[in-house]
C-alpha cells in the first residue's frame, strides 16, 4: 500500500512541473497518501523524483535505507546545440542531460515518461535499460479547467493564444511562427485576428518578435497565475502550441480541458494528444531538430477549418481531456507506478 511518498525537489517556479507537482500531490491526498518534500521523513516509502537533482547523494543515501525511486523524465536539452546561448548555459543544459541519464541508469527503481515521445527519445539516445517504465499523460482538474465559466471570447474577431511558461531562445521560433499564422489568417479569415502571448519574454526577444508583427495586432499578457490560464483559454478561439518537440505540454493539455481546440506543428508529442476532433496537427515541412523554419501555409489552411467548425471542435477538445487528461485518471496511473516498483 501507497501511504507516505516524497515529491522532490520542492518546486515553485514557472512552467510545467511545478503544475504538474502541485497537481499530483493535491490527487494523492486526496487518496489519503501523505505527500510531502522531505526524503530523510523516516515514514517514507519512495520518492518520486521530478527530473533530476545535483544532490544525487540525498538518492544515494535514500536507495541505502531502502527506499524506491520513481523518476519521471520529459525531453532533454537541445536546442542549445543549434542556437548558441552562452557558454554557461550550454554546460549547465549538458550537465542537466547527464545528471539525468546517470538517475534514470543507476540510481532510479523505474521511470515515468510524460508522453510515447519522450521514452522513444531516452530510448534512442541513452539506451532502453532494463528498469520498470510506463508512459503516463500529465492531468488537469476538469473543474477547473472547463468550458464553462468567466471569459471575454470576442464575437467580432478571432482570438489566437500562445502560452508557454517561458519563450526564449528556441522558442522564439515557435513566436515566429505564430506571427506568420496571425498574419496569413488576417489575409483569408471574414474577420479580424489577433494574437495573445502569454509567458515570460525576456525584452531582446519580445522588441524582435514585436518589430515582424507591425502588421499583427499582437497582446503581450505577461506572466499570470494559473488560475487565470483558464479564464484566458476561455476567452479564445484558438491555441497555438508553439514549443519544438515538447514532451506533455500542459498549455495544450489545459486548453483542450477548457474546450479550446489546439492548432500546432506535428513535432514532440503534439500527434499524441491532440485527436482529429480536438483540433489539428500539421506536417512541418522542414526540419525541427535544426531550427529550420516550417511551412505555414498547412497550419494556416488548419486553422481556418477549426475556426469555421468551431463549436465541434470545441466540443472535440473537451471530450478529448475528459478521456485522457483528468487528474484523477493520472493520480490513479502515478499510484499504479509506485505499487509496481515498492512490490
Amino acid at each position: 500500500m501507497v501511504r507516505n511518498i516524497c515529491i522532490w525537489p520542492k518546486l515553485d517556479n514557472l512552467g510545467g512541473p511545478t503544475s504538474f507537482q502541485r497537481r499530483l500531490m493535491a490527487g494523492l491526498r486526496a487518496q489519503g497518501v501523505v505527500v510531502h518534500h522531505d526524503p530523510e521523513d523516516p515514514g517514507c516509502q519512495a520518492i518520486l523524483l521530478i527530473g533530476g537533482t545535483r544532490h544525487v547523494g540525498v538518492l544515494w543515501r535514500a536507495r541505502q535505507r531502502g527506499l524506491r525511486i520513481l523518476q519521471r523524465l520529459d525531453g532533454m536539452n537541445w536546442i542549445h546545440r543549434r542556437r548558441f546561448q552562452g557558454l554557461r548555459h550550454a554546460l549547465r543544459a549538458e550537465y542537466a542531460n547527464l545528471n539525468l541519464a546517470f538517475i534514470r541508469r543507476f540510481l532510479a527503481d523505474g521511470v515515468v515518461y510524460q508522453s510515447r515521445f519522450a521514452r522513444t527519445w531516452w530510448q534512442r539516445v541513452y539506451g532502453q535499460g532494463e528498469k520498470w517504465e510506463t508512459v503516463i499523460y500529465n492531468g488537469v482538474d476538469l473543474d477547473q479547467f472547463a468550458p464553462f465559466g468567466m471569459h471575454e471570447r470576442p464575437a467580432e474577431r478571432w482570438r489566437v493564444l500562445v502560452v508557454e511558461g517561458h519563450l526564449r531562445g528556441g522558442s522564439v521560433l515557435g513566436l515566429e511562427s505564430a506571427v506568420r499564422l496571425t498574419r496569413a489568417l488576417q489575409e483569408k479569415a471574414p474577420r479580424p485576428v489577433e494574437l495573445w502571448v502569454v509567458g515570460e519574454v525576456p525584452a531582446a526577444e519580445q522588441a524582435f518578435i514585436s518589430s515582424l508583427a507591425k502588421d499583427v495586432t499582437l497582446n503581450w499578457v505577461g506572466v499570470v497565475s494559473p488560475e487565470r490560464i483558464a479564464y484566458l483559454d476561455r476567452s479564445s478561439h484558438l491555441l497555438f502550441s508553439a514549443e519544438l518537440h515538447p514532451a506533455c505540454p500542459n498549455a495544450v493539455i489545459e486548453a483542450l480541458a477548457c474546450g479550446l481546440p489546439v492548432a500546432g506543428f506535428d513535432t514532440g508529442a503534439l500527434g499524441e494528444i491532440v485527436t482529429p476532433l480536438a483540433g489539428r496537427v500539421v506536417p512541418y515541412g522542414a526540419d525541427p531538430w535544426r531550427l529550420q523554419p516550417p511551412q505555414i501555409e498547412p497550419l494556416v489552411d488548419a486553422s481556418l477549418e477549426i475556426l469555421a467548425n468551431w463549436d465541434a471542435f470545441s466540443q472535440g477538445a473537451r471530450q478529448r481531456a475528459e478521456a485522457a487528461f483528468g487528474l484523477e485518471r493520472m493520480t490513479a496511473q502515478y499510484l499504479e507506478a509506485l505499487r509496481a516498483i515498492l512490490g
